[in-house]
């Protein structure tokens, strides 16, 4: 198959008259696309993977992109996806890999959702001039609190709590390995997140050294691969993670190529040296909720029950009765990845057709456990592509007690959704180890507009909780008569338990 058989994804044109041969293009493209030949400088568009970094850094604004300048004919049942997937796999064999989560056409029902506000008969509450409460808890609730008054008149408490995270906003990051991004990017999220009051997951790469002056922001995470755990790395950590499935990939494991395995992520990793670091598809000690109950039992048991222990799984058709049988376990929060959650590398048949969307996920786990009247047992922590506050704010009135960002947090640091991260040679210098690209991520600057983020964020729940007439999110928790459907069919609008627009 000759180079030019198939349509280009993109071209990059460069106006001559702007240019001013600085040649940043050329320095700032890993890809290899740009190259300086006599006084012009050359293109090869297709190398171009639509990163935008050459754009960004020319001082001209002299490159445009334009993405299908040649498409394929159209066809409603071939289209271009399709057939370049069957172009590629003819070429290589070999399973097709994807970045990012789920890119089919499919409805994103958060769109189809529409809150509530307060109108005449109910006031509104303006949250510039009354408080409102954020404060979020992560962890078993008790049934019901038990006090003594004590002879000198004081109240005492004799209920025994369990271990809670309080955080300062209902948002969190999500687990991002050290491997699959920077040590930079990592820095940076972790700085936004002790700064914000709220925490970020370790991901399956253990904890850098760097990072332990923010431990007590950070969730360790347990996967199958056990990469860099030990009880150090446990009894570090705010909170423990056990990873048994992933929104973007559910049902397989992971793979970090050895060549990304340097000296520093071996050590953290404890790996040997560019050997692959292979998640397995299973804990190879877990087939049952009984077995995932005595390594929950086992990492209480080592942090001497001081740590919650969440259990993460990946949004699929089954979703609410495994929540209930997590919430038994002894867990203390259940994390559900709808199939629109981000990845560094997914085989792409599995991310764009395997899972459910974590709107019908999060609606069928929280009636599930209210049902069986075990809510208090468990908080349930969503992601899955959540992209501003006010999927935040439906996310939680479906039931939610928090949620991970994970995309949303590399966006703000400069990331261009380009879903190439696999390759390794991330030009913002977040989905790469390569030294010179790493550097190009200040987490000095980043950490700050991550912090941004979150807090923009937390305001507009501010306002939108207001405009609701609510002052406190755990009155939002769980409040689908603040949801509208819209757009919906009957039968999602019953799983999500939520009126149409008008009713």
């Amino acid at each position: 198959m000759n180079p030019g058989s198939v349509p280009a994804k993109f071209k990059v044109r460069i106006d001559a008259d702007q240019c001013m041969l600085c040649e940043r293009c050329v320095e700032n493209c890993p890809y290899g696309t740009y190259r300086r030949e006599g006084e012009h400088i050359s293109v090869d568009s297709r190398r171009c993977v639509a990163c935008h970094r050459c754009v960004a850094m020319c001082p001209r604004d002299s490159i445009t992109i334009e993405e299908k300048p040649v498409d394929y004919r159209s066809h409603p049942l071939w289209t271009r996806e399709s057939r370049e997937a069957i172009y590629n796999q003819a070429r290589t064999g070999r399973i097709v890999l994807a970045g990012m989560g789920n890119a089919s056409d499919l409805p994103i029902i958060f769109d189809r959702l529409l809150l509530d506000a307060c109108q005449v008969t109910n006031p509104s509450i303006d949250p510039l001039r009354e408080p409102m409460e954020l404060r979020t808890y992560i962890g078993k609730k008790p049934r019901k609190l038990d006090l003594r008054k004590k002879r000198n008149g004081d109240i005492e408490l004799k209920t025994r709590l369990h271990p809670n995270l309080r955080l300062n906003t209902p948002i969190m990051i999500g687990h991002m390995s050290y491997g699959a991004i920077s040590l930079n990017a990592q820095l940076s999220m972790a700085r936004a997140v002790a700064s914000e009051g709220t925490f970020m997951g370790t991901g399956e790469g253990g904890l850098h050294p760097a990072l332990r002056e923010f431990q007590d922001n950070m969730i360790v995470q347990v996967a199958s691969g056990r990469f860099g755990v030990d009880i150090d790395y446990l009894e570090r950590g705010a909170a423990i993670e056990i990873k048994i499935g992933q929104g973007a990939k559910p049902g397989i494991g992971g793979h970090l190529p050895g060549e990304k395995i340097d000296p520093d992520i071996s050590q953290t990793r404890m790996i040997p040296e560019r050997s692959d670091a292979i998640s397995p598809a299973p804990h190879h000690d877990i087939y049952s909720i009984e077995d995932l109950k005595q390594l929950v039992h086992s990492l209480k048991e080592a942090t001497e029950w001081k740590k919650p222990v969440f259990v993460k799984i990946a949004a699929v058709h089954n979703v609410a009765a495994i929540a209930s049988g997590i919430a038994r376990s002894s867990a203390d929060a259940v994390v559900i990845d709808g199939f629109r959650g981000g990845t560094g590398a997914a085989p792409r048949v599995f991310r764009d057709h395997v899972g459910i969307p974590i709107e019908a996920a999060i609606a069928a786990v929280d009636q599930k456990l209210r049902s069986q009247g075990i809510r208090n047992e468990v908080s349930i922590i969503a992601s899955g592509g959540i992209r501003d506050a006010a999927e935040v704010t439906k996310a939680i009135a479906l039931g939610a007690d928090a949620i991970y960002i994970g995309t949303a947090a590399l966006i703000a640091m400069g990331c261009r959704v380009c879903g190439t991260c696999y390759r390794g040679l991330c030009p913002w210098g977040i989905a790469t180890q390569n030294s010179s690209l790493t550097r190009r991520l200040n987490p000095d600057v980043e950490w700050q507009h991550v912090a941004n983020l979150i807090r923009g964020w937390t305001l507009e729940i501010s306002e939108l909780m207001g405009a609701a007439g609510i002052n406190s999110i755990e009155s939002l928790r769980g409040n689908r008569d603040r949801l509208r459907g819209y757009l919906l069919d009957e039968a999602m609008m019953n799983i999500l338990d939520v009126q149409p627009v008008g009713a």
